[in-house]
């Protein structure tokens, strides 16, 4: 069975001009084209594709995605290869995951600071609950910056 280009951004939620993007940077020499030039689709095709869009949304620029394919067409002499690349891959994605742990931990901490804000009705309800006097408060405010306090 065979799909059409538009068939395919369908199944993976990809615009035609996508696909048509891939196949002027290199990344579609697999798919075959009809004797009026039409792209072929098959399923190994679109395997092909899920792993293409895998590598795309860790950041690999469409260069290294293009030595991948490359790799691919090459056989067994590259495995090693493109096993290191998803072993560099993986790494970055980890990166990239702990970082993002880092993001939402300060966004908890934000969430949580305006909801107490909320429910206090005023956001100095963290500038005062640090200090027993207003006094202290508005002089330790001004001696420190306090990542609370930061919008």
């Amino acid at each position: 069975m065979t799909y059409s280009i538009g068939e395919v951004a369908k199944k993976l939620n990809l615009t035609v001009y996508t696909l048509r993007y891939y196949d002027k940077e290199g990344l579609m020499p697999f798919v075959e084209r009809n004797s009026t030039g039409t792209r072929q689709f098959k399923d190994s095709d679109i395997d092909f594709l899920k792993i293409i869009q895998c590598l795309k949304a860790t950041g690999m620029p469409i260069k290294d995605i293009r030595d991948f394919i490359a790799w691919c067409s090459e056989g067994d002499a590259t495995l090693k290869q493109r096993y290191d690349m998803f072993t560099e891959r993986k790494a970055s994605v980890e990166a990239q995951m702990e970082e993002l742990r880092r993001t939402m931990e300060v966004i908890e901490h934000k969430r949580s600071y305006y909801q107490q804000a909320i429910e206090a009705g005023t956001e100095n309800i963290h500038k005062f609950a640090l200090a027993p006097n207003a006094e202290h408060a508005v002089s330790s405010q001004n001696k420190r910056k306090d990542s609370s306090s930061v919008c």
